[in-house]
């Protein structure tokens, strides 16, 4: 897990527009992140790292913009951390799907109609799961095939990552 997170507390920086100045390290057999800021004492875990990696690129929208807004960014970030990483086998990982799935269906973003820092870290979260699905079954969860093919190609998001092909190439025949 640790390689995969510092990458993307990497890229997240990367996308924010900030310069490399943070010093990234984990800790424990788990290997949570902790990012050991030049000015303060240290942080643990990905989203509080997240949340100041915005705060500190003066991007507090993606954060939310109304407390609504900032309660559903935060309970998607729980959810990318207690569910998406702790995800066990396929069963588990169906149920993700078919809950986000459900959720999705008249949404844009996960807070709603604002792109937030919980779409990123969903996406990032996700992007392993949805590389190993077969077409027919990304066709299956059509609105977090729709959702996850918008983040990827949201600008300066996906970065490190190899994009995720969500439908099938149709070859069509004239009829002369």
């Amino acid at each position: 897990m640790s390689d995969k997170v510092m990458q993307e507390l990497l890229s997240l920086e990367k996308c924010l527009g900030l310069k490399r100045t943070n010093k990234f390290s984990t800790q424990g057999d788990k290997k949570v992140p902790i990012l050991q800021a030049n000015n303060g004492p240290s942080l643990m875990g990905l989203t509080a790292i997240a949340a100041h990696l915005v705060q500190e690129a003066q991007q507090k929208q993606l954060l939310g913009r109304t407390a609504e807004e900032k309660a559903i960014m935060q309970q998607w970030l729980e959810y990318r951390v207690t569910q998406i990483d702790g995800h066990r086998g396929k069963d588990e990982t169906r149920t993700i799907l078919k809950d986000l799935n459900h959720y999705l269906e008249d949404k844009v973003y996960l807070a709603g109609n604002n792109f937030t820092l919980a779409d990123i870290l969903v996406y990032y979260g996700l992007h392993p799961i949805m590389t190993e699905l077969a077409v027919q079954e990304k066709e299956k969860y059509v609105n977090v095939s729709r959702w996850f093919d918008h983040i990827q190609n949201y600008p300066g998001i996906r970065q490190h990552l190899p994009p995720v092909v969500m439908m099938k190439n149709r070859l069509y025949t004239s009829g002369h």
